[in-house]
């Protein structure tokens, strides 16, 4: 059973009132999204469309190299030179498990490598829905960690990182590992989580209408059927929030307070630390889905990427 929560006793972590560029920020994606994306179905395909998609050309310090895998493919940056092979960095990106790889994400690879001060980071493009229903995507993150197990990296070097459904997905991959007797990996990092595709949390009433770039009534909510088809979404593999997190690495979960999916971090954090895992659950008031796509311009997001080295910096030393 999960525990019927209140949002403010989990808030162990919050920042201070959100900056002014923070809340011009949210305001200005709200009024670019309000009359195509918030409140009303729309379909995957006229999602696709919407989506922002910046410009992005691999830095001279990176070498970036193609994977190909039977079903997906695969994306390595890495330092020309002298990589930081401490720990290997494992990202699954976010979209609603309807939106495939995007120059976002590689921007993100770029920033991973920064604040883990120059470890590489493998991106992997899975299959998403509603061409490749669940559990193409889960298939395809087991595929992507047995291939760095087998290239030489062990459990204990991987650190998986994702947002939004790429969070959900990192979960969701170590209750898959865990369950088939494998071993799991240092940690996990998660940006605004989906872990409750049931969207039964509080936050998808209070928020959906604060929360710019996720916000969709429950009713309404565009993203699960495509992905999930006629499998329980209370599947552990779909909605992480259901499962057993005993044994689980240290997550580190990150989320702002205006977001729908609040609940979902707030939540699977305290279930996950009342069955003995070490989680820091950091709740940023006033902002966004995924705001640390706003890499440096905002404060908030520059406080994001920092907190998440000094996550790194302690798996790393541990």
């Amino acid at each position: 059973m999960i525990r019927k929560l209140t949002l403010k006793k989990e808030r162990e972590h919050e920042t201070n009132e959100a900056s002014i560029a923070g809340n011009v920020m949210r305001d200005l994606i709200a009024h670019v999204t309000n009359d195509n994306l918030i409140g009303r179905k729309i379909k995957s395909g006229e999602l696709r469309k919407k989506m922002v998609e910046p410009p992005w050309k691999c830095p001279d310090m990176f070498t970036m190299t193609t994977i190909e895998m039977e079903h997906f493919t695969m994306e390595w940056l890495e330092l020309k030179e002298n990589p930081n092979e401490q720990k290997v960095i494992l990202q699954l990106h976010g979209g609603g498990y309807i939106g495939a790889m995007r120059n976002a994400y590689r921007m993100f690879a770029g920033l991973y490598n920064e604040v883990s001060k120059g470890m590489s980071v493998l991106t992997i493009d899975y299959r998403v829905a509603p061409e490749n229903p669940y559990p193409a995507a889960l298939e395809d993150a087991v595929s992507a960690y047995q291939w760095l197990l087998g290239q030489g990296w062990f459990a204990e070097d991987i650190i998986v990182a994702g947002d939004s459904a790429g969070g959900g997905l990192a979960m969701a991959l170590c209750h898959y590992l865990k369950d088939h007797g494998m071993q799991l990996p240092c940690g996990i990092v998660a940006m605004s989580p989906w872990t409750d595709l049931m969207a039964s949390g509080e936050s998808y009433d209070t928020n959906y209408e604060r929360d710019p770039l996720f916000g969709n009534t429950r009713d309404s909510l565009i993203y699960n059927k495509d992905y999930v088809g006629d499998h329980d979404p209370m599947d552990a593999y779909i909605s992480p929030l259901y499962g057993d997190f005993r044994g689980f690495p240290p997550m580190l979960i990150q989320v702002g307070s205006y977001e729908m999916l609040l609940s979902d971090s707030v939540s699977v954090a305290s279930k996950a630390r009342h069955q003995g895992v070490k989680v820091r659950l950091s709740i940023y008031d006033g902002m966004f889905h995924i705001f640390q796509m706003a890499a440096k311009m905002l404060p908030e997001s520059r406080k994001a990427w920092a907190e998440i080295g000094k996550f790194i910096d302690v798996l790393s030393n541990d």
